[in-house]
């Protein structure tokens, strides 16, 4: 079942460059497109792997799937349902859906809250929608817990402040966050950039038993290729703001894959 459409979704930003004429400095306009045109299915359960090197436009992909970011042109449909039009409170109920981990935890957690109310912050905006099926707790305490259990991370650190844990920990309390209110989807962006190699392991292990016991699936976006392959069952590749490639996993070293991604095996 296809779960998102992206249908020739576009992302342009216009930057001020100084212009000289007859020896007097102006300001003059040029854009830049970030995401160009780009297409493409994700199906429920799946992984679906989107690699390219910094600057190609992948985290700006995600910021306008989330509608973080206003789009240019193009479509966003979930389920049916086209989302790039919606205001932000016809937004609401699908926003519960689709979740967001980010690359920096520490610039994800609010350092004024305990990871406790950090962790219950998504949940009390939509208790009084949500029914949970994967998470049985009667009480905020106990879904706490249980979410810190579901991530490997011991409960007393509920009362702890994000500055009190480690990288790894700080990115396992931003998941369990995007897991509290059972999601259909995750985005994750560059979610062990930040982490050590140790870190880094474990958070990919972690996250493939999660996909796999709440049945989530996940747009897992990163330009290491490495963590992308051995996270999805598809991958595709981006350049310059276009995708440029498209494949099955298994298909990554084939004759026929873009130059653009054969570059990126050979340094991987």
């Amino acid at each position: 079942m296809t779960l998102l459409q992206v249908r020739k979704l576009c992302k342009s930003y216009r930057h001020q460059r100084p212009l000289i004429v007859d020896n007097d400095e102006e300001q003059s306009q040029s854009s830049h497109m970030a995401v160009n045109q780009v297409s493409f299915d994700l199906n429920q359960g799946e992984c679906l792997g989107l690699v390219g090197e910094s600057g190609c436009g992948k985290s700006t992909l995600a910021r306008c799937l989330m509608r973080i970011e206003r789009i240019d042109s193009g479509q966003i449909i979930w389920n049916g349902q086209s989302l790039e039009s919606l205001s932000e409170r016809q937004l609401y109920p699908w926003r519960r859906r689709m979740q967001i981990v980010f690359q920096n935890p520490s610039a994800a957690l609010n350092p004024k809250l305990n990871i406790h109310d950090s962790l219950l912050d998504p949940y009390k905006q939509y208790k009084d929608v949500l029914s949970l099926q994967h998470f049985t707790a009667r009480s905020g305490k106990q879904l706490v817990n249980e979410l810190l259990d579901a991530v490997e991370l011991p409960t007393e650190l509920a009362d702890r402040y994000p500055h009190e844990l480690s990288g790894g920990q700080r990115q396992r309390v931003t998941i369990a966050r995007a897991i509290s209110i059972e999601p259909e989807l995750i985005i994750l962006d560059e979610p062990t950039a930040s982490l050590d190699v140790i870190s880094q392991g474990a958070v990919l292990k972690l996250l493939t038993e999660l996909r796999e016991q709440l049945n989530l699936s996940y747009l897992f976006i990163s330009h290491d290729l490495a963590a992308v392959s051995r996270m999805s069952q598809r991958l595709m590749v981006m350049k310059d703001g276009r995708i440029v490639d498209t494949f099955d996993q298994q298909q990554l070293f084939a004759e026929d894959r873009h130059e653009y991604t054969r570059e990126l095996i050979s340094i991987f």
